[in-house]
């Protein structure tokens, strides 16, 4: 599941990028299918590192890896062990809803950046997580759930340096909304609901399969119910 639109980032060979809080490495897999790339993923959790690794071998084993290279490290994501101006992209998905310190998280993202370089940030969308946290109290209150609810305004204030340029946002994931309302409405931890179960085996199939029908259903219902915000920025100096 891509949240973030490669074709804005004009990624070229020989570009380095960040995938930071990699997770099971969906955004690291699809960047390895390019050509001549260098991608490194970053997480905190042992266990998404692996995942990640797992992943990028598949794809490398059934041949659908572009000729690009990849290491993956811990990193934590206000301090990152990286040189200043280091990666001509950085992306941070479904990140920053987790960062007590959001504002030097904003810090490391920035100075890791090349001038002239993307920097490429989404968080759960406004009205679709308010409804979650309204359903359930255990949606935020977990350890490692999310801990605050993000508005495009709030981004663009925490993104607000005079180095980087707001190239635009678009949303993502409609049809994964009403699988977190309906989730969150019979509780987040529970795993015997037939409804949920059934709509995650939907999902499942959908990410498969890419059926155009559910393709061209997302897009539409994207600007009312997309799950996540998808906000771009440039690296101007």
């Amino acid at each position: 599941m891509i949240t973030v639109d490669f074709k804005r980032l004009n990624i070229q060979p020989g570009h380095r990028v960040l995938d930071i809080g990699c997770g099971q490495g969906r955004h690291a897999g699809g960047l390895s299918r390019m050509k001549g790339i260098f991608i490194v993923g970053a997480d905190l959790n042992p266990e998404n590192l692996i995942a990640t690794k797992e992943r990028l071998e598949l794809i490398r084993k059934l041949g659908e890896n572009g000729g690009s290279a990849w290491g993956l490290t811990a990193a934590d994501i206000t301090d990152l062990p990286f040189s200043d101006g280091i990666f001509d992209h950085v992306i941070c998905s479904e990140v920053l809803e987790h960062i007590p310190d959001e504002a030097a998280a904003a810090t490391e993202l920035i100075r890791v950046l090349k001038p002239g370089g993307n920097l490429i940030v989404s968080v759960p969308r406004f009205f679709p997580e308010k409804i979650c946290w309204m359903l359930s109290d255990a949606y935020s209150s977990e350890e490692g759930g999310h801990i605050r609810i993000y508005t495009k305004n709030r981004i663009l204030s925490l993104f607000d340096a005079p180095e980087l340029k707001d190239l635009g946002s678009h949303f993502a994931h409609s049809l994964h909304t009403p699988y977190w309302w309906l989730k969150c409405l019979v509780g987040p931890a529970r795993t015997d609901s037939a409804a949920v179960n059934l709509y995650h085996r939907f999902l499942t199939w959908d990410i498969m399969k890419k059926p155009r029908i559910t393709r061209n259903l997302d897009r539409l219902l994207n600007p009312l119910l997309g799950k996540s915000l998808v906000v771009y920025f440039r690296k101007t100096m």
